[in-house]
């Protein structure tokens, strides 16, 4: 899927869109995973009020596929936000 003319969140911005995209093209969930990690990473930034919301795994993968469409499965997207916030020491139910 090209990217689109319009910005999906403009806090999230254009090179995360871009980047986002960029990830659709990769083989495999091994290889997309340090990627969409440095994307959850960027949505967390950008979007700092969904830090403690309690579907903020949801969140960001509801954007990001938004961002890029159903290529990506939203489980996988969903439990690298859950790792990444379990080795920071926040735990999701």
């Amino acid at each position: 899927m090209p990217p689109v003319s319009k910005i999906i969140d403009r806090q999230v911005g254009r090179n995360a869109e871009l980047l986002a995209h960029a990830i659709t093209k990769l083989e495999g969930p091994e290889e997309r995973y340090p990627y969409l990690r440095i994307l959850a990473s960027i949505i967390e930034q950008a979007h700092p009020e969904w830090n403690m919301a309690p579907q903020k795994d949801r969140q960001i993968a509801h954007l990001i596929r938004r961002m890029i469409g159903p290529v990506i499965e939203t489980d996988e997207i969903t439990e690298i936000v859950r790792v990444r916030d379990e080795e920071r020491g926040y735990f999701h139910d």
